[in-house]
């Protein structure tokens, strides 16, 4: 049975995965409103894996990373970078395949939760706390620059992803 803080992220990724089938539901048309709610929440998720799971489970390790941690740091950075510009059919296509990869590495019973919670022993509840209290992320407005798709792709492809045309 998945622990508390498996259960609480893993939810999120449900919810997660349900505002972006909503905000794509429109096919070419995407709802800005539901989008955003997406986007703010999923900088948040990802903020609370970069800024206390995967610390909290390296200061335990005597400072050595979890095994993975390297791959789920590229591939927030990809998704990070997907959430730059105006969401488009090929960018919420790519961002489903991005996640459709990841997830499975943080889930389920050989994934980074269930490691981190292993790890946490007696530790686990306070930090499921920290993970609850987390803040809401400051969302910048959406950029489209020239560079933007350039550091997309590069973001991307860092993490062994690519951008797929919808």
């Amino acid at each position: 049975m998945a622990g508390q803080i498996s259960q609480f992220l893993s939810k999120d990724h449900r919810r997660l995965e349900d505002l972006l089938n909503q905000a794509a539901a429109g096919g070419e048309h995407i709802d800005a409103a539901c989008y955003s709610q997406f986007r703010a929440g999923l900088l948040k998720h990802i903020a609370m894996e970069e800024k206390i799971l995967l610390p909290a489970a390296q200061r335990l390790r005597g400072g050595i990373q979890l095994p993975g941690a390297e791959k789920l740091r590229l591939d927030h950075g990809a998704l990070a970078a997907l959430l730059v510009p105006t969401p488009t059919p090929t960018i919420i296509k790519t961002i489903r395949i991005v996640l459709k990869a990841h997830n499975p590495l943080e889930e389920g019973p050989d994934g980074v939760y269930t490691t981190c919670e292993q790890l946490f022993g007696p530790q686990a509840p306070a930090i499921l706390a920290d993970l609850q209290l987390a803040p809401e992320v400051k969302v910048a407005p959406h950029h489209d620059g020239s560079f933007v798709m350039e550091a997309t792709r590069h973001a991307l492809g860092r993490a062994g992803h690519k951008l797929v045309e919808a």
